[in-house]
């Protein structure tokens, strides 16, 4: 049967949903098979998107296509590439904080993650008072808007990111073979669509296994419910800094993280669940970026995370995870991020929130006010989608 290769590999990556460390109940279990048809999805696009000589970009995830602890505020698009071929990346430049463009290696695996082989912003690149630009990638000489592509180049990841949803919108992105342009790909053969289902198969179990086994590299080897300091985020961009952490917190307490609000122009707050995704962000406020939150008198931001509702406009909602992951970025930075710019994590009882936040009335917000929150979020994501 054609589909055979992909309908074990769907049965075997079921048993490690099924088998995964962190499950404690069935709502866990549940989380995790709505994961898995994500992944299923995702899997069958991206094989048939592995199109190197007629390269198309499509949208690495999204809020049904989750992996990798999914950035809320960020588009994230990728084409797949050959290091001795040329390509011609043009578009117009939107309204986002971010349009970054960063060159990889490989895809990540189980044991590894991919080198992230040039990475840069569009601060790059020549873009016109129209917004319009051309970059290319290839083995030639860099030059003004051209990138030599490195041995092994693979893949090229594209990355929107939004700082205020309300305002702000997506450009465009296209990308062509240079010497392919204007030719076709063969007809599609039963053998080359065997291996496909087969390519399908091996992304799925692959998605699965690593990031799974991610959290375990870059999160859980540091003490529950504390953040590192500003770091370099590995393997990711050149401009970005992150600050990660895993928590752990009954329903009685509640977390405090205080942050600076920083003059890096993005900077953006979210949790993930154990299944290392994002949480729900369209119908709930499981983020917030520095734009979104509300900014004390003294210059700091701080983020409640609780199960029950505070009445403040900061409030994360851990929407029922008892457990999860935290991250702050900082993108499109002009300097390094040092101990002073990051967070500070405090567990208190929920009780205890009036006393323990020194501008607790200025944070509050009525539960009119807190549904209204939430709509826009439901908006601004469907405008962001639809284009």
């Amino acid at each position: 049967m054609l589909t055979q290769p992909f309908v074990e590999a769907v049965s075997e990556a079921e048993e490690v949903i099924r088998h995964a460390k962190h499950i404690r109940d069935e709502q866990d279990l549940i989380e995790g098979y709505d994961y898995l048809a994500g992944s299923i999805q995702a899997s069958l696009m991206l094989a048939w998107a592995y199109e190197r000589d007629f390269p198309y970009f499509v949208q690495s995830t999204g809020p049904y296509t989750k992996m990798g602890l999914d950035n809320p505020d960020a588009l994230y698009f990728h084409s797949y590439i050959r290091d001795d071929a040329e390509y011609v990346v043009t578009g117009k430049r939107g309204s986002t904080t971010d349009l970054s463009f960063q060159v990889l290696n490989g895809d990540y695996s189980p044991v590894d993650v991919p080198d992230s082989l040039a990475a840069f912003d569009d601060r790059r690149i020549d873009v016109d008072d129209n917004g319009d630009f051309e970059v290319r990638f290839g083995p030639g000489p860099a030059g003004p808007n051209y990138f030599t592509l490195a041995p092994g180049s693979a893949m090229l990841v594209v990355r929107e990111v939004y700082s205020d949803w309300d305002s702000e919108r997506r450009g465009m992105i296209r990308i062509r073979r240079e010497d392919t342009t204007g030719t076709a790909p063969p007809p599609r053969t039963m053998d080359a669509l065997t291996k496909r289902y087969g390519v399908a198969g091996k992304i799925l179990l692959s998605r699965l296994r690593t990031f799974l086994a991610f959290p375990e590299w870059f999160y859980l080897n540091q003490p529950v419910n504390t953040m590192n300091d500003p770091r370099s985020t590995p393997g990711g961009l050149a401009t970005q800094f992150s600050s990660a952490g895993h928590f752990e917190l009954s329903e009685d307490q509640a977390m405090i993280v205080t942050v600076p609000k920083s003059d890096a122009p993005y900077q953006g707050f979210q949790l993930g669940s154990p299944w290392y995704v994002s949480t729900d962000y369209i119908n709930h406020q499981t983020s917030l970026t520095a734009e979104q939150a509300r900014t004390d008198p003294d210059g700091k931001i701080r983020f409640v995370l609780t199960e029950r509702d505070p009445g403040l406009a900061n409030w994360l909602e851990l929407t029922g995870h008892t457990r999860g992951y935290l991250q702050i970025r900082w993108q499109r930075l002009s300097r390094d991020l040092g101990p002073e710019d990051g967070p500070q994590v405090e567990v208190v009882g929920f009780d205890e929130l009036p006393q323990r936040l020194p501008h607790h009335e200025h944070s509050r917000v009525t539960p009119q006010e807190w549904r209204e929150r939430i709509a826009a979020r439901q908006a601004a994501v469907h405008n962001r989608m639809l284009g």
